[in-house]
């Protein structure tokens, strides 16, 4: 399972994303705790790119976020395409991490 950690220049406790399947854990942990739909990760390299991905039963939806969380772009993934995302390949560089997801109120 994620474990938190702190990347400098961020305020945001992060959780680093382990394993592919931690994936869907976090996507539904999050929609259960806020009731809003997916999950934000975070790739952290130079440029931090921002993605929400959302679990779907036939696969998932992944949006390229901006700096004011609005979807840049957006893609309808088979699961054996979502493995082959960016996303997957941040998390077995060791660089995917997602915000800490707390219940509102």
């Amino acid at each position: 399972m994620p474990t938190q950690v702190t990347i400098p220049g961020n305020d945001t406790p992060l959780l680093k994303v382990r394993a592919p399947e931690d994936i869907e854990f976090l996507v539904k942990e999050s929609e259960v705790l806020t009731g809003k739909p997916g999950r934000t990760f975070v790739i952290a390299g130079a440029d931090r790119l921002s993605y929400r991905v959302q679990w779907h039963p036939m696969g998932s939806k992944v949006e390229r976020l901006d700096a004011h969380e609005q979807a840049l772009s957006s893609q309808h993934l088979l699961p054996w395409e979502f493995l082959d995302h960016s996303v997957v390949e941040a998390l077995r560089a060791g660089q995917l991490f997602t915000p800490l997801v707390r219940r509102p109120g």
